[in-house]
This record gives C-alpha cells, sequence and structure tokens, in this order.
C-alpha cells in the first residue's frame, strides 16, 4: 500500500437561486462543489492512505472508518440508525442535497445503474444512504420524491438537525458548514465528494469512490463491496 498525495483546489459556483461551494475536510477526506473553479479558493492538500493504483476508481484505505453514530429520520418519518440499520451490510454513504445542480442527482445516478446489474439477492443486500448536507430545505417529503428520480427507490434518504449530521460527517472526516443565504439571493451549501462504502464483514469504511467514479467503474466494484472484498 502507498501513501497517496494530492493538491485540490476547492471548486465553487453560482447558480440562481444555488451556490454549490466546496470545503476542504478534515482527515482523509474533502468536501466537493457542483461545477467550475474560483481562482480565489485556498489550495488544499489531501493525504489519503490506500490503493495509489490511479486506473482504479477507488482508493482502499489503511485505516478504515468506524461507522458514525447517525440517527437521523428516515424518508417515512421515522427514526433512522445509521449504524444499527447496515450493521453486516454492503453499505454505501453519500452526504448531499437535492438541490445540487449536478454532481449529486449523477452520483446517485450511477450508483443506481450498477446496482440495478447485480443479482436480485446482491440488490437486496446492498445499503445506499444518501444523507442532506441541506436538511432545512430536504424534509423527509422532500427527500422521498427526489431519491427515487435521482437514483433508486431503495435508496434510503436521511434529513434531521444540522448539528448531528454534522457531527456524523466529522466521523467520517467529512467538515460542512451550515447552508447560508447570501446577499445576491443565492445560497451556499456543501457536499462530500467523496462515496465511502462500508464492508459486511468488518462494518468499517474501507473504499472511497471519488465524484468522477463511473456507473461502469461502480457496476465492476459492487460485486467485490458486496463481499467484503477490495475492488
Amino acid at each position: 500500500m502507498h501513501t497517496l498525495k494530492r493538491a485540490e483546489r476547492p471548486r465553487r459556483t453560482r447558480r440562481t437561486p444555488l451556490v454549490a461551494a466546496a470545503l476542504a475536510a478534515a482527515a482523509a477526506l474533502t468536501l466537493s462543489a457542483c461545477g467550475g473553479g474560483d481562482d480565489t479558493a485556498k489550495s488544499v492538500v489531501t493525504d489519503v492512505s490506500g490503493n495509489s493504483d490511479s486506473a482504479k476508481p477507488g482508493t482502499v484505505l489503511d485505516r478504515p472508518f468506524e461507522k458514525p453514530d447517525l440517527v437521523l429520520t428516515d424518508t417515512k418519518g421515522k427514526p433512522y440508525d445509521f449504524k444499527a440499520m447496515t450493521k453486516g451490510k454492503p453499505t454505501l454513504i453519500y452526504f448531499g442535497y437535492t438541490h445540487c445542480p449536478d454532481v449529486c442527482p449523477l452520483t446517485m445516478s450511477n450508483i443506481a445503474i450498477a446496482k440495478k446489474k447485480l443479482p436480485k439477492a446482491d440488490q437486496d443486500r446492498l445499503q445506499v444512504v444518501f444523507v442532506t448536507t441541506d436538511p432545512e430545505r430536504d424534509t423527509s417529503a422532500e427527500l422521498g420524491k427526489w431519491l427515487p428520480a435521482a437514483g433508486d427507490p431503495s435508496f434510503t434518504g436521511l434529513t434531521g438537525p444540522f448539528a448531528k449530521i454534522q457531527a456524523g460527517a466529522r466521523q467520517l472526516g467529512i467538515g460542512i458548514d451550515p447552508a447560508k443565504k447570501e446577499k445576491d439571493g443565492s445560497v451556499v451549501s456543501m457536499h462530500g465528494a467523496q462515496v465511502i462504502a462500508f464492508s459486511p464483514k468488518t462494518d468499517q469504511g474501507y473504499v472511497l469512490y471519488g465524484e468522477d467514479t463511473t456507473a461502469e467503474e461502480y457496476t465492476k466494484d459492487l460485486p467485490k463491496i458486496i463481499k467484503g472484498e477490495n475492488p
């Protein structure tokens, strides 16, 4: 295993009435924005230990993440304990928001396409959890409408108090701030850049997938994730 060092420039884009902004995350992860660059942004150095083969979409971590203590509300308005509900199951988690114009829906769509190519039994085992980073707008009902269209009806959408979401994200090395409204009426919102895969064998987050991971690449890797193997 090697250590992959990468310098990234957070990307910021302005849309009406939305802004998706990037921020450097703590530990192994960074945040991403939906769209183009901003020359005023500061450079960020990310240090990720794991599989440094650039030909592979997933980075296998030397030091996997423990599942966060994250109890939120699902699309049916019921409490959802992430750690308990996904115990012993292959799981993908992503922190995003429904008003994201491009990256978040594309990520969910790519995973959904790959999931449908799995055998039925494996489709039933795989858990895909989308945690909103914009809970003020992303209610249970909003997530319930958006997820089936952007991804798959089986995906779990979670919302709740921002402080809880922020604390859970931090346990996975993701630093997010509350959405803010700027003077021009646009909204600044942040989301995670990576999908984190948890092994059904260890319940640890051991593989990271970046925002550029394609449906074909997920299709290739998911059978191994289902088994808890390194992709």
